[in-house]
């Protein structure tokens, strides 16, 4: 070979075009030097704070507790896009719901985009999930929601255009909404009347 040198920073530089750093895995998540943000108070011990932020609909959001010491992960970009109502009403402070959405123009399947709640029965130290909305406009949809948790269920009403649903589910510690429901609890769905 008459030009060993050259020929191997040819190579090199040939193998150098063609490194894609996002075939090694996922893509690298960029950090923002901003303060973070309360976005929903419970009271005056208990928040969720979006965090690591590029704008308000692309974060990292946690569940705080200060009197208990406990700050929980809850995801990165949907807990800060819900934009219906939201009732944590349990006096015990055990049980604790926080819904979600997708960010703003998000592209769905051809079957929508299956969009889900947390939900933790033991005052904030675990946070589990489940389903409460199918959408192909998941943000803009999440308005027609308002989701309770009380001291004993979860409610999610459903607003139609002049129509509205309930659901209720139960909330203790030994049921998984994921799974089927102990016999003593049961869950129901409630039309209500129409409006004027």
């Amino acid at each position: 070979m008459r030009y060993p040198l050259l020929s191997l920073a040819l190579a090199c530089l040939i193998l150098g075009c063609t490194y894609d750093p996002y075939k090694k895995g996922r893509p690298p998540v960029i950090d923002y030097d901003v303060p973070p943000q309360v976005i929903y108070r419970i009271d005056d011990h208990r928040f969720v704070t979006l965090e690591n932020y590029r704008d308000c609909h692309h974060g990292v959001t946690y569940y705080n507790d200060t009197k208990q010491g406990i700050r929980q992960r809850l995801g990165r970009e949907g807990i800060e896009n819900y934009q219906g109502r939201l009732i944590n009403a349990d006096p015990t402070g055990q049980n604790i719901v926080i819904p979600s959405s997708a960010p703003p123009r998000t592209a769905c399947s051809d079957r929508g985009c299956t969009t889900s709640l947390l939900y933790s029965t033991d005052g904030g130290k675990t946070f589990f999930g489940a389903r409460y909305m199918n959408s192909f406009n998941p943000f803009k949809d999440s308005a027609k929601y308002t989701i309770a948790a009380t001291a004993d269920s979860l409610y999610i009403l459903k607003q139609y255009q002049y129509d509205a649903s309930v659901s209720k589910y139960p909330l203790h510690e030994s049921v998984d909404l994921r799974k089927p429901y102990p016999p003593v609890f049961r869950t129901r769905a409630v039309g209500l009347p129409k409006g004027n």
